[in-house]
């Protein structure tokens, strides 16, 4: 009964990524290929009006979920009601903000049934939108906007994704969900391109601890991994192993949020720019980390939205390492604090090899260069998420993976409000010429708008910038299609890949 791939009879992929699940589970609009970009989904083609503000989708014929029903346009009008709904309190209901009366929606001030989309009819759902927007299109290809069935919904509650329960649109269905262990999912012979679809089972094993999940994938029981950071060198040099290791730039920052409702942080700028000053980005990625990873002077990387925001970086990015330290030095004098008087200071973080490597790492060179007494607190997962959001915490770890390649994807992390905002950083400049940005037809000027808006940000000092993320897999020679050294956004579905015999 072991789910490894050499299996003939029952072919079994099996794989170390949570976030793989909904990729394979679910099937939107649009799809993605192996290089982030928009592709046919369940619609096979959509119109835009001339304004750019209509969007007309066109669903293939004969859709069906893994249950049998049919899935229709009506069901996207559901689906995506739903996700505006302020009873549901989606935390991705920002990607629909552009929708005619989305946000007074959110906000309860009218009924989920005036979103505005409709269906004419079975094959056909139309969107409007308050104003164009080139970056919706990449939206759709957004977990959320998935098409949900809606009969098993309202029959079952919270409860519809349980096994016994649940119906998909994706390329796999859900058999077997063991709590705080692996997810099954079996090939979906109701999906429009079932044919395509090469591994019948799909076996998702979560790992606390990733250098298990290595001596996992080295005894054979799981064809692809994550890399552990003290593992990568080691393995670069290993004849078992350097061909089956991919070593990728991936779209995604790592930064430090200062918990700006404190008065130590949301009432002395130099203190918050001393702190980003004194740490060490290149002794950082290179020393310690060691894993392809960029460092980071900005609040966008170089690589969003092909380059746009490549120049964009504090002032003093390019400062030899003691430049840097010493000007840090006299910002935290400045700042109220020295030798004798130190800042003390706490940094959360969750549980993770890298997580502990980089805070480590940080509360030394703060310690070094500038004297700060600084206490670690390590905290499970769901234990960090809540401190995080209750705004319990005075310097917390984070990091964000945009879901598209358009700089709207990290211009979110800053806005007043935002749920994705957990410095509680605000400034209405800010949010203004974003908002103008966006709704800016103007490429060039939207461009210009968005720079200054960033300009803002970054000189206000909410966040710390760290390193622009790269990730290291195994991959195991028989695990075919996958095209892993151009896939920056590191989106997977498993129905790309076949298994060698």
């Amino acid at each position: 009964n072991k789910p490894i791939a050499i299996v003939e009879s029952e072919k079994t992929a099996v794989i170390a990524s949570a976030s793989r699940v909904l990729f394979d589970l679910f099937a939107g609009l649009v799809d993605f290929d192996q290089q982030n970009k928009v592709i046919p989904g369940l619609a096979s083609s959509y119109d835009i009006s001339a304004d750019g503000k209509t969007y007309t989708f066109h669903l293939r014929p004969h859709l069906r979920f893994s249950n049998g029903l049919p899935i229709t346009a009506h069901d996207f009008v559901y689906s995506w009601i739903r996700v505006v709904n302020p009873k549901i309190a989606s935390p991705y209901s920002y990607v629909l903000d552009n929708v005619v009366n989305a946000r007074e929606i959110i906000k309860g001030k009218l009924s989920p049934e005036e979103l505005g989309v409709y269906a004419p009819n079975k094959l056909t759902f139309v969107v409007h939108l308050l104003y164009p927007d080139r970056d919706f299109i990449n939206y759709c290809t957004e977990p959320s906007l998935m098409v949900v069935p809606e009969p098993v919904i309202e029959r079952y509650g919270s409860s519809w994704t349980e096994p016994q329960h649940i119906a998909t649109s994706g390329a796999y269905m859900l058999k077997q969900h063991v709590v705080n262990g692996y997810i099954l999912a079996q090939k979906n012979p109701r999906y429009y391109a079932a044919d395509d679809v090469k591994i019948e089972k799909v076996k998702y094993s979560p790992f606390i601890d990733i250098n298990t999940a290595l001596d996992a994938y080295k005894a054979g029981d799981i064809d692809t991994s994550n890399v552990p950071i003290d593992a990568t060198a080691e393995l670069k040099h290993d004849n078992n192993y350097a061909k089956q290791l991919h070593i990728v730039k991936e779209e995604g920052i790592y930064y430090l949020d200062y918990n700006m409702r404190l008065p130590i942080f949301a009432k002395n700028l130099k203190l918050r720019q001393a702190l980003s000053m004194a740490i060490d980005r290149e002794a950082l990625v290179d020393q310690v980390l060691s894993q392809g990873q960029t460092p980071l002077y900005s609040f966008a990387t170089a690589t969003i939205d092909n380059g746009k925001y490549a120049k964009l970086h504090y002032d003093w990015a390019l400062l030899p390492a003691n430049e840097k330290v010493a000007r840090a030095q006299q910002l935290y004098r400045e700042a109220g604090y020295n030798i004798k008087v130190p800042l003390h200071l706490a940094i959360s973080y969750n549980t993770s090899d890298l997580n502990k490597k980089v805070i480590l790492a940080i509360a030394a060179m703060w310690e070094q260069n500038l004297g700060i007494k600084v206490e670690i607190k390590n905290r499970g997962w769901a234990v960090f998420l809540n401190e995080r959001r209750m705004g319990d915490y005075t310097i917390g770890r984070d990091a964000w993976f945009p879901d598209y390649d358009s700089v709207t994807a990290y211009t979110l992390l800053y806005m007043c409000n935002s749920v994705q905002n957990r410095s509680f950083y605000c400034n209405h400049d800010y949010d203004t010429l974003v908002r103008i940005a966006k709704n800016n037809t103007d490429e060039v000027a939207s461009q210009v708008l968005y720079t200054n808006a960033l300009l803002i940000a970054l000189n206000d000092y909410p966040v710390i910038p760290l390193f622009e993320y790269s990730y290291a897999r195994l991959v195991k020679p028989y695990v075919h299609g996958y095209d892993i050294s151009h896939n920056y956004l590191d989106h997977v579905e498993s129905k790309w890949f076949s298994l060698a015999d």
